[in-house]
């Protein structure tokens, strides 16, 4: 589930934090970095427990209007269709995030407040009124109603998310990419599978995963090798001119490019010049694709890469 383009940034941030610190410890800094991943990957279930808290709370709210001292016909007689939903229902009993969901203390307890604010934002919406309207009454109906608010209301949702990064500081990179998962997540769904519905395992495979600590510890310990053939590249340029962040990108797009013979070089360059627009200066995607794609060049003519 945590994809190469989120390991690629964890990576960058935590090259960039080695360096800003004095006393550099590479395992500390290696299991920061995991630490990093994993709670990206509490955040999928987090946005997952988000549903079945939302549905709780309005549990309770129409129970609470049942029970007040003078309860009106319509509090009486609510009406259950979300509450019934079978989507969250399923996912209220999934195994798999009952069990992280208790092994990682995954719970919207003490942000009450900020629930109860997206509740009244989805129960106000044209898509809860429609959902109330359809006449069709089935597990595609309500599956497709979740899908509806976290693509239209939930998901870039500014508001949110920035409430998402209050909650942890390690999810201000994270919350877009994340919140794709949530959606192929609700649309894997099947009634079918009940409680043992599959979710997303944190890494798709074992590469994936040995791809997170080879990417850091190389471009780490090969630093020297890696500035080396940079300033070689960039001699017209004074050191201290260059963006600090700029130098760690090259670096670890160098670490990529040299050890992982699979991933196309194009591939890797495209990745980190995008990287660059977001987390450097305006013009850095250029200079770091000028410098790059001399470099491979170089490393092409010496046979130090092979691929394409």
């Amino acid at each position: 589930m945590i994809n190469r383009v989120l390991i690629r940034i964890k990576v960058l941030q935590m090259v960039f934090a080695y360096y800003q610190k004095e006393n550099n410890d590479l395992k500390m800094a290696e299991n920061e970095l995991h630490l990093s991943l994993r709670k990206s990957y509490d955040l999928y279930f987090y946005l997952l427990q988000l549903i079945v808290e939302l549905t709780f709370l309005h549990e309770q709210r129409i129970d609470a209007r049942k029970h007040k001292y003078l309860p009106s016909v319509a509090d009486l007689n609510p009406n259950m269709r979300l509450v019934e939903n079978r989507f969250a229902q399923q996912l209220e009993k999934n195994e798999m995030l009952r069990r992280y969901a208790g092994q990682h203390s995954i719970s919207w307890k003490n942000q009450k407040e900020f629930v109860i604010k997206i509740l009244d934002m989805i129960l106000d919406s044209d898509i809860y009124t429609d959902y109330l309207k359809n006449p069709k009454d089935s597990y595609a109906v309500d599956q497709e109603f979740w899908r509806l608010v976290f693509r239209n209301l939930i998901c870039g949702n500014e508001e949110i998310e920035d409430a998402l990064e209050d909650i942890c500081i390690y999810w201000n990179d994270d919350v877009e990419i994340i919140e794709t998962f949530v959606l192929k997540t609700i649309k894997r769904f099947n009634p079918e599978n009940g409680s043992r519905q599959e979710l997303m395992p944190m890494y798709k495979d074992s590469e994936d995963a040995d791809f997170v600590t080879r990417l850091f510890r190389n471009a780490i310990q090969h630093e020297d090798e890696y500035r080396e053939r940079i300033n070689r590249h960039t001699k017209n340029w004074e050191t201290e001119r260059i963006a600090g962040m700029d130098m760690v990108i090259m670096q670890v797009a160098l670490s990529e490019i040299l050890n992982f013979p699979k991933i196309p070089t194009k591939v890797t360059m495209n990745e980190y010049i995008d990287a660059a627009k977001y987390y450097s200066t305006p013009k850095s995607s250029f200079f770091i694709n000028g410098v790059l794609d001399a470099i491979v060049k170089e490393l092409k003519n010496e046979k130090l890469i092979l691929k394409d």
